[in-house]
């Protein structure tokens, strides 16, 4: 597949038109760089390829033969009304996110681990009082997912003695992993944390609903996956229940979260504004000039995504 006529798009666009333009790759190239209200029909019928996160309002086909996601996710492309087009190509990027993800996971076991939270409320009252810290060797954790993020994850985990558990479509082995189970026979009672890095597709949309989180003792939940996965009305009744200890939510339905939320104000929720695996602008270059020279010289590509499933 020859490209010629490339159109980039969406929040990295400034950075990207600076990076690419000094590449020698892409003299031979027509590059286009534009805001993502800007973009019009014409924009799109003369393009061969479209890079962005996410379709613009205006986004057909047109002349595009390949379209490139800078991020993670596909699902805002799977979301487009009618069927994908056998004869258009769809790549995502891949880049550090299972490393990001797992320093982020890390990071709010540990919080919660070593009492952050508890020791801080002790300082502001002057209250000197031992609790004993617990170790990540003493966990048990449930990914679902095992794709290269959840992978990863469960790499970093099991390098500190954490009992690392999958959960996949197929219930597949997989190295990290002590085990790995369907999504038909998941079991959660015992689990301390319980760990989302699974992509939004027909059979996960509201998959964490009330029955989920009525399997949870005193779990902790964190989302770095995709919002819509998540029932947040039931894994709000679940804190209040106290099937759940605490949640920490990076994705959601509706971003920004809107101010009306009750998650904002959840003392049992922590939110964060999807920052857990933020592609780079240099990360973004890399894995695209990669793919375009793969996709070009016909070799198979790891980044290519399934339409059928969605990932």
């Amino acid at each position: 597949m020859r490209i010629t006529n490339i159109l980039f798009t969406g929040r990295l666009v400034k950075e990207l038109e600076r990076l690419l333009n000094a590449e020698d790759k892409l003299v031979e190239r027509n590059l286009r760089f534009i805001a993502e209200d800007d973009v019009s029909v014409e924009d799109l019928d003369w393009a061969d390829a479209y890079v962005g996160f996410q379709p613009v309002e205006s986004f057909h086909f047109g002349s595009v033969k390949w379209v490139h996601s800078l991020g993670a996710g596909v699902d805002r492309y799977m979301a487009l009304n009618g069927d994908w087009p056998a004869v258009v190509l769809l790549t995502r990027t891949i880049t550090s996110f299972g490393r990001k993800i797992g320093e982020y996971t890390l990071s709010y076991m540990l919080k919660e681990l070593q009492h952050h939270d508890t020791f801080r409320n002790q300082q502001k009252r002057g209250d000197w009082k031992m609790v004993a810290p617990r170790a990540l060797d003493e966990m048990k954790v449930v990914i679902f997912g095992t794709g290269e993020i959840g992978l990863e994850l469960a790499r970093i985990l099991a390098f500190f003695g954490v009992q690392v558990i999958g959960v996949s479509r197929s219930g597949a082995d997989k190295d990290h992993f002590c085990k790995v189970m369907s999504l038909k026979e998941v079991s959660l009672t015992k689990a301390d944390f319980i760990i989302n890095t699974l992509p939004l597709t027909k059979e996960t949309k509201g998959l964490f609903d009330e029955r989920f989180f009525g399997q949870m003792n005193q779990a902790v939940f964190i989302n770095v996956g995709r919002g819509a996965t998540v029932d947040h009305g039931a894994l709000l009744n679940a804190l209040e229940s106290g099937g759940l200890k605490a949640a920490v939510l990076d994705v959601f339905e509706e971003e920004p979260l809107p101010a009306w939320s009750p998650l904002w104000s959840h003392p049992g929720v922590t939110i964060t504004p999807h920052i857990s695996a933020i592609t780079t602008p240099e990360e973004a270059v890399v894995c695209f000039l990669e793919t375009l020279e793969a996709v070009e010289s016909g070799v198979k590509l790891r980044n290519r995504v399934d339409v059928g499933r969605g990932y």
